[in-house]
This record gives C-alpha cells, structure tokens and sequence, in this order.
C-alpha cells in the first residue's frame, strides 16, 4: 500500500531544540551560562521527555509547556545557574525554534509529490502554532496535531491513532518520522513505517518494535516515501 501522508514529530526532528540555549549563549553577558550551555540544552530536553513520559504513567496530565518549563528549571540549577531573567530568555526563545536546514525543501518536495504532510507533537497547541509560524512552514502542512486533544503524552497509542482519523488513513499508508527512536518504535507497532532521524548516533532502543529505517536527518525523506 502506498505511502500517501508524511507525519512528524515536531521537537528534535523538525525544530532545533537546542537553538534556545545556543542563542542565548552566544548573547552578551552571558558567559557563565556559554560554559555550560552544551549540557544544560542536553539536561533539558531530557527532563522535559522524562516529565512527559512520569505524568503519563501517573494519570497526572499537564500540558507540554509545563514540563518545558520543569525541564528547565531542573537544568539550570543542575548547572548552578538559577538565574530568572536567564530562564525567562531561554523560555522565549523557545517559541522562536528554528527548523532544521533541510526542512523547508524537504516539505516542499513532498507536497510537490502530491503527498499529505503533518505534525504530530506532544507540543500544546499555542507552542505548535508559534513553532511553525517562527519556521515559516505553516503553508506545507496539511495539519499539526497535538496530544493535547486527549490529554495523554507519547507513546500512548491513542496518539498515533489521532493520525488514522484525521487524514482518513490506514497505518500502512503513513510513514511516520520521529528523531525520538522510541517514538519511531512505538509509531512501527502502531503499523506505520517509520524512520527515526538519529542525528546523535546513539544507540537503538531496546523495546518490543523498533523503527524500520534510520536517517542522520531529513534529506531524503521524499525519496523514501516515494519507494514505500
């Protein structure tokens, strides 16, 4: 069955979500905080999943700009650095993510191909909006869907079933990118392909699916989804 719609994961895989932290670094003045930056940016995307994941587990839902910003906090004082107007600077800047170099053509090629193309995100729906109007990739997206609709993070599977409803869909007809491999994985045991954008090199998740392909970013996904 042919591939007909391209979903992303946002964070990670489309917008750059260490592009806060490498802003606010490079800004005047803030040379304690350049010092440490690589790994605050490493501490608060890693908190800012596992908050996501523990609320989950727990039935204790919050929107995703609550743990962003939990997240942070965690970093900051991990680093020794409890400075408010730095984390109201990183906080801003996080609602003015650039997307990755290769995202806009990338877009435009599916859509040149006729394909359906989305988001589907953990991001509340006011985070999306601002994320995709600061990339300027508003006009190539069919739809940007969030969990927010029901009030549950990733993985639940109720998530990806968000994409068979809304573009009208079989698994198989979707290729699903996520630079989360656990999000690939979970993707895959829903019944899309997937490809999990590993531009880290780390290591393959151990859990029960795993993503079917894997990429160092998003260059080829046209190319991908045009031989599926």
């Amino acid at each position: 069955m042919a591939i007909t719609t391209c979903i992303f994961d946002a964070y990670g895989t489309l917008f750059d979500v260490a592009a806060a932290a490498r802003i606010a670094a490079s800004e005047p003045g803030r040379e304690a905080f350049a010092e440490k930056w690589p790994q605050i940016a490493a501490d608060w995307r890693a908190k800012q999943l596992q908050y996501t994941w523990l609320r989950a587990v727990s039935d204790t839902h919050c929107d995703f700009w609550k743990v962003t910003q939990d997240g942070l906090d965690y970093a900051l004082e991990a680093a020794g650095l409890q400075d408010l107007v730095l984390r109201e600077r990183l906080l801003a800047l996080y609602w003015e993510l650039s997307a990755y170099p290769e995202v806009p053509k990338m877009l435009a090629a599916l859509k040149a191909a006729g394909m359906k193309t989305g988001i589907l995100s953990n991001g509340s729906p006011r985070m999306l909006s601002g994320a995709v109007e600061s990339a300027g990739i508003g006009d190539m997206l069919d739809a940007v869907l969030s969990v927010e609709k029901l009030g549950v993070f990733k993985p639940h599977p109720s998530i990806y079933r968000l994409v068979d409803g809304h573009f009208a869909v079989r698994p198989k007809q979707v290729l699903f990118v996520s630079s989360n491999g656990w999000d690939a994985a979970y993707g895959a045991h829903h019944g899309f392909h997937t490809v999990w954008v590993n531009r880290a090199g780390e290591p393959m998740d151990r859990l029960p699916t795993s993503p079917q392909h894997i990429m160092r970013d998003l260059t080829d996904i046209p190319q991908l989804a045009a031989r599926l």
